[in-house]
């Protein structure tokens, strides 16, 4: 499976690009975001696999500063962006400096924008269960709303082929094919369900416009109510 095209998905400030990963021996596919700050600057969220020319279409864009982990499973691919771009600064979701010791970073991801790209994006930690923590981010100017795990969004629509066993467990198990919902990490259980909540309704108080997603279809249609709806269970706890 190769890298996909370097994608403009919001007219000289966001690009999107697909890469293919395996995890617990299922194929999946991944989404990078590369968002340009004023400065001209770019961040990497949740940086994907990187040969030369994925390299070249990112640096036609601008100069990576920023290398951002945004969530506790996404973060394969960090050491092979700092291989490329040793001088970007690292930002790791909370947690993953103890998941992931072997991974250089410069600072952990917090509720509050780091002063540099706080101009244009919010920021703020969910703190799920044990198994799984995410920062989601929200770009401002586009009304943009950028996930990982949080929202996945597999089904007949989808792009990519699927597999047989990612097929059953997501039509038989967690009842996600077809239908937005979070991660299945956060469906065995979300974790304190008062701190979860706070965080996903600061997320619902942006009323952002689309959502890019790391796995699944980008929704760009009813996006505050497909988020509700997803989140029902602990947004009602």
């Amino acid at each position: 499976m190769a890298i996909g095209q370097l994608t403009e998905y919001v007219e000289d400030a966001i690009w999107i690009q697909e890469y293919p990963v395996r995890y617990s021996g299922i194929d999946l596919f991944g989404r990078m975001t590369i968002i340009r700050l004023e400065t001209g600057e770019l961040i990497v969220h949740d940086p994907g696999r990187i040969d030369t020319a994925a390299k070249r279409e990112i640096d036609a864009l601008g100069e990576v500063r920023y290398i951002l982990a945004p969530g506790s499973y996404h973060h394969l691919f960090v050491p092979d962006f700092q291989a490329h771009y040793p001088s970007a600064e690292t930002f790791l979701c909370p947690g993953l400096e103890r998941k992931r010791p072997d991974i250089r970073f410069d600072w952990i991801l917090g509720n509050r924008p780091d002063p540099r790209w706080g101009g244009i994006l919010e920021q703020v930690v969910i703190q799920g269960p044990r198994l799984i923590w995410e920062v989601p981010f929200f770009h401002r100017p586009s009304k943009t709303l950028i996930l990982v795990d949080l929202l996945e969004n597999i089904g007949d629509d989808f792009s990519h082929p699927v597999g047989l066993q990612l097929k059953l467990w997501w039509k038989l198990v967690f009842r996600m094919w077809n239908n937005p919902k979070a991660a299945p990490e956060y469906q065995i259980g979300w974790g304190r369900n008062d701190v979860v909540r706070r965080g996903l309704e600061r997320v619902l108080s942006w009323e952002p416009e689309r959502i890019i997603l790391a796995h699944g279809e980008l929704i760009e249609r009813d996006v505050v109510q497909v988020m509700r709806s997803a989140w029902a269970k602990v947004l009602a706890a």
